[in-house]
């Protein structure tokens, strides 16, 4: 089982994590999913991350046979395939609609790649999760600098 300070230190990691990826939003003014906001959500999901890899040990305590418990009950894994649809709904609802496209599409998909950073960081992938980040903040940050999303945008419109 994790320690108390291997425990805080994903959860470290997923805030630190979470900052930068919500740097470029707030830079931009998307306050709607800026610092806070992916902070909250990768560290959010590390928790519940580790809460499921705790979970069977938790259990086999009271039960005595760890293995007997991970082979009769997965459902502590789904707790992570929860994060995925908790997630989901936060994003929709950071979608609006215009007349002429939806708005904050770009913004939610950066809270679900929050939610899989913070999950990576939580089961332990941090080297993984540290490497996605810095990819997908710099990713943002040149592709709003060339305007591709907005050309596509204008040329799809057309």
């Amino acid at each position: 089982m994790l320690t108390f300070e291997q425990m805080f230190a994903r959860f470290a990691i997923a805030l630190v994590l979470g900052a930068l990826l919500g740097l470029e939003r707030e830079l931009v003014g998307k306050e709607a999913a800026g610092v806070r906001t992916t902070m909250l959500v990768t560290s959010g999901a590390a928790i519940f991350s580790m809460i499921a890899l705790a979970l069977p040990y938790i259990v086999s305590a009271q039960t005595g046979n760890l293995s007997d418990v991970i082979a009769r009950n997965s459902g502590f894994l789904t707790m992570i395939a929860n994060i995925v649809v908790g997630i989901g709904f936060l994003g929709a609802g950071l979608i609006i609609k215009t007349d002429s496209h939806p708005h904050g599409v770009t913004t939610a998909a950066l809270i679900w790649t929050a939610a899989a950073i913070g999950t990576l960081v939580g089961v332990g992938l941090t080297q993984f999760a540290f490497a996605a980040a810095v990819m997908i903040a710099i990713l943002l940050y040149l592709l709003r600098r060339l305007n591709v999303g907005e050309t596509l945008e204008k040329n799809i419109g057309k």
